[in-house]
């Protein structure tokens, strides 16, 4: 089949924009004739193209012009990129990573320092042994260590104190017997200035409690039988046995079978009742007697006059 030249052929019978007509459709014998003649429409399209637009152009009403946006370039986004905003570091954590850096150096200096000082003193040690090795000196056969000499020391015990704490009681109380006059009114008692028991003191050589009125009788008995020391020819062991008390001594004297009396006689003791005793210093007329005491006034020597009837037994010296 012969191409058709007519540049006004439609073969797909739409006909000429604008012409209101339409071409008749051609017919093919074959498909091959179609795919050959449709083949071609594109070229016969592009070749029609410019009058198509003039018939366009002239049909349309004209249009104001409008202004063709500009198409936007696209640009990388990382070539303008904002540079990321710096954090700002806790002033904390830069202080504490500091301390950890310079301890760190420090660390490190340690084993050289030490070896450094360690170095330091081997050599001076050497210097100094060198140095007495070039000194010489010579010690005398005669030389003799001195052993140091310390001054001696000793703690206050409790009992120490309790022991000055008496002396200071019996200076006091010895000052206070000196100065009573009772050495002056014929007061004899060697222990005068003694304490007694409720103050901490003890037994008298005699076996009685210093200055009660047992101790003092037993005391002028030993003088009047001549035993002023050591050894007393009476003591509580072979006077008054059975008790100390001075209300147990007549009953001690008629258990030994020495006498007792209501007369009154110089040196004898004399019981006025209860636990006291006293010593007869003198019977004077009309039915008194003077006697010396201990503890009736309590811990100091007195003397008294009374009636010989208010004395409850006389107990004689013993032999």
């Amino acid at each position: 089949m012969a191409e058709v030249q007519d540049p006004h052929w439609d073969p797909f019978g739409i006909g000429e924009p604008g012409s209101g007509a339409a071409t008749s459709t051609p017919q093919y014998s074959s498909r091959r004739e179609l795919r050959e003649a449709t083949s071609k429409v594109p070229e016969r399209r592009v070749r029609d193209e410019p009058r198509r637009r003039e018939s366009r152009e002239v049909d349309r009403p004209s249009r104001p012009a409008t202004v063709r946006k500009s198409k936007r370039v696209s640009i990388p986004a990382k070539t303008f990129a904002t540079p990321a905003r710096r954090e700002r570091k806790n002033p904390l954590s830069v202080f504490v990573t500091m301390l950890m850096v310079g301890g760190m150096f420090a660390v490190a200096g340690l084993p050289a320092y030490a070896t450094m000082e360690q170095e330091s003193t081997i050599a001076n040690h050497t210097l100094a042994t060198q140095k007495l090795d070039a000194q010489s000196f010579v010690v005398a056969d005669s030389a003799a260590l001195t052993a140091p000499i310390r001054d001696g020391y000793s703690a206050t015990s409790r009992e120490d104190l309790a022991q000055m704490a008496r002396d200071a009681l019996r200076a006091s109380q010895n000052a206070a017997y000196n100065s009573s006059g009772a050495r002056e009114l014929g007061d004899d008692y060697p222990w005068a200035y003694e304490l007694m028991d409720h103050q901490g003191g003890g037994l008298s050589p005699l076996n009685y409690y210093y200055r009660e009125c047992v101790d003092f009788v037993a005391w002028r008995l030993n003088r009047d039988a001549g035993h002023t020391s050591a050894p007393f020819r009476w003591v509580w062991s072979n006077l008054t046995p059975t008790g100390g008390n001075g209300g147990q001594w007549q009953y001690a004297w008629e258990a030994k079978g020495w006498p007792v009396s209501d007369v009154p006689i110089a040196g004898a003791v004399a019981y006025t009742g209860g636990n006291h005793v006293a010593y007869v210093k003198e019977v004077l007329d009309g039915g008194f007697v003077l006697l010396e005491e201990y503890n009736y006034v309590p811990g100091a020597y007195s003397q008294r006059v009374i009636p010989s009837s208010s004395v409850a037994s006389f107990l004689y010296p013993p032999s």
